[in-house]
């Protein structure tokens, strides 16, 4: 006879009609019995136990059931008097997120956490937000215009709108924060509606916005002790204030890459003292061309990069100046440069001067390189040196069609207001860097004459474009050298919006000294330059060099050093 149908679920009742079915032979049973009651170190399957069904045919979610499943389990649970069983192996668990071992706290959020970072509203993972009534009236005056803080105004008021208008949406009990997709959102929003009881000092006037929101924080925490209340401004002065009244307050600190510039990627690794001690008699070397290729393995390979540069110098041994151009596993690839150094390889006229501007000379020369970064201080040759390989590439090698060089109109002091012509004549005072650079590379052709060196600034002249920022938007970039100059007052929303406008064949180099901010609000770690060196640090097709030491002059380099 055949055997009964499986259950077709877990813990489901069989059939009636298959009770009725004729028992398994007599010696079958019997070989079942004996394997059962032979001890066994490991039980590799949790074998099945007697569970007789409640009498009257109970149905699966019926209170019989769950009794006779209860009493099942216990039966299971039961120490048996033979050999105790050896624990099941459970499979490994999927490693998940640290749950949170404290309380939820409670965020109130001043206005220009919302006008920085409109999606600042879903960064605080399973903490509760809350916005005072003066917050939103204050988004409400700063909505009007193009500037950026308008911009991100209006967004944030689109995204408070967006959740206040969902279904089954309750401002009294809050506003679930994941409503609208933002899964990694775990808390609630809540806002003020109702007026709040605070005892500040008569020295802060009530009528000041700040003040108000420092009375709705006091009054919060009176209201959820012991709950952890904490105000997150962007504002110096509200922190101090907050504070001196003995309030819970921090910085908002999502937008921050980096807490300490020390950490910033280098691009750059020197290899240890006994590097060819360790990894000599591993190493494989090939020629191809004028490079050689050596392939690495050992400890220093999972702290490499692709794209990243590696150097070797020890007193009475030979240097090692190396990219590296491959990492499969365990080991490493590393090519060799080229010398830029030497007057045989000049690029229009200029040798590099130290072992940071020829690595960065290598990368602004590779076709296979489209993103490049260059931070260092005043004076390094960052703009020389992007100026110098854009014009071989452009006018010798015939690889870009045109330089198109752009920058941030961040001005350093006092702004000196609007300025006539065209869009490249209202550029032209904020690109005196590009008129000295060319004015240097202009005097490296001494052979061609007056006349000569005239038509060839003619030429290079018609070949750089100088354009706005302000009208990058919807620009697509085809063939072109993209400089963006004194990236470092840029945004990360700034930064993206000019690097995804380079089109099939197009490069761009960013340049900038991150100890030279002059947009309020941004930060070495919150700049747009830090955000790019970050986030495209190991891709094949980007590489980043610190240029370490100035070569304008001693005065000059001596100035960025003690000043």
């Amino acid at each position: 006879m055949p055997l009964p149908p499986a259950p077709t679920k877990r813990a489901a009742l069989l059939p009636p009609e298959a009770f009725d079915a004729p028992a398994r032979s007599s010696h079958k049973a019997a070989r079942k019995l004996e394997a059962a009651q032979a001890p066994s170190p490991i039980a590799e399957k949790p074998q099945a136990l007697d569970f007789d069904p409640p009498l009257g045919g109970g149905e699966p979610h019926s209170e019989a059931y769950q009794e006779s499943v209860e009493s099942y389990l216990e039966h299971v649970a039961a120490p048996t008097p033979r050999k105790q069983r050896a624990p099941a192996v459970q499979p490994a668990a999927k490693p998940r997120k640290k749950a949170a071992t404290g309380p939820a706290k409670l965020f109130v959020l001043d206005t220009n956490v919302l006008m920085h970072d409109p999606m600042s509203l879903f960064r605080f993972e399973e903490h509760d937000i809350f916005l005072p009534m003066i917050v939103l009236e204050e988004l409400d005056g700063h909505k009007k215009g193009m500037t950026e803080v308008a911009r991100n105004a209006r967004q944030a008021s689109r995204m408070l709108d967006g959740l206040a208008g969902g279904q089954e949406a309750d401002i009294s009990k809050g506003l679930k924060l994941n409503s609208t997709g933002h899964t990694e959102a775990g808390g609630c929003l809540f806002f003020q509606t109702q007026s709040l009881a605070n005892q500040l000092p008569p020295s802060l006037p009530q009528g000041k916005a700040d003040n108000q929101i420092l009375g709705v924080v006091q009054a919060l925490r009176e209201q959820y002790a012991p709950r952890e209340v904490v105000l997150v401004s962007k504002d110096i002065n509200m922190r101090v204030k907050a504070r001196a009244l003995g309030l819970a307050t921090d910085d908002y600190q999502n937008d921050k890459t980096l807490d300490d510039l020390e950490l910033l990627y280098s691009g750059a690794l020197a290899l240890p003292p006994d590097f060819w001690a360790k990894h000599g008699k591993t190493v494989e070397s090939w020629q191809s061309g004028q490079h050689t290729y050596y392939r690495i393995s050992g400890p220093i390979v999972p702290s490499l990069l692709i794209n990243q540069f590696v150097f070797f110098e020890s007193p009475g041994e030979p240097s090692l100046y190396a990219r590296v151009s491959e990492i499969r596993g365990k080991t490493a690839v590393l090519k060799t440069l080229k010398d830029y150094g030497h007057l045989k390889n000049a690029v229009w006229g200029v040798t590099t001067r130290n072992r940071e501007q020829n690595f960065a000379m290598n990368l602004l020369m590779d076709p296979e390189v489209d993103f490049v970064t260059l931070t260092g201080t005043a004076g390094t040759g960052k703009t020389l040196m992007a100026l110098a390989s854009g014009l071989t590439q452009v006018l010798d090698d015939r690889r870009y069609t045109e330089i198109i060089m752009t920058r941030a109109t961040v001005s350093v002091g006092e702004d000196i207001g609007f300025l006539p012509g065209t869009e490249e004549e209202k550029m032209g005072p904020w690109m005196g860097a590009l008129d000295d650079n060319l004015e240097v590379l202009a005097k490296t052709d001494t052979s061609a004459g007056e006349w000569g060196r005239a038509a060839t600034n003619e030429l290079i002249r018609s070949r750089i474009k100088i354009k706005s920022m302000n009208f990058m938007r919807g620009r697509t970039f085809l063939n072109k050298y993209v400089i963006i100059d004194e990236a470092q007052n840029l945004t990360p929303k700034q930064m993206k919006t000019l690097i995804t406008r380079a089109g099939p064949g197009t490069k761009i180099i960013c340049m900038g000294n991150l100890a030279q901010i002059d947009t309020p609000y941004l930060t070495e770690g919150s700049s747009g330059l830090t955000f790019a060196v970050d986030k495209f640090k190991g891709w094949p097709h980007s590489g980043h060099i610190t240029l370490a030491r100035g070569e304008r002059s001693r005065l000059a380099d001596f100035a960025s050093e003690v000043l």
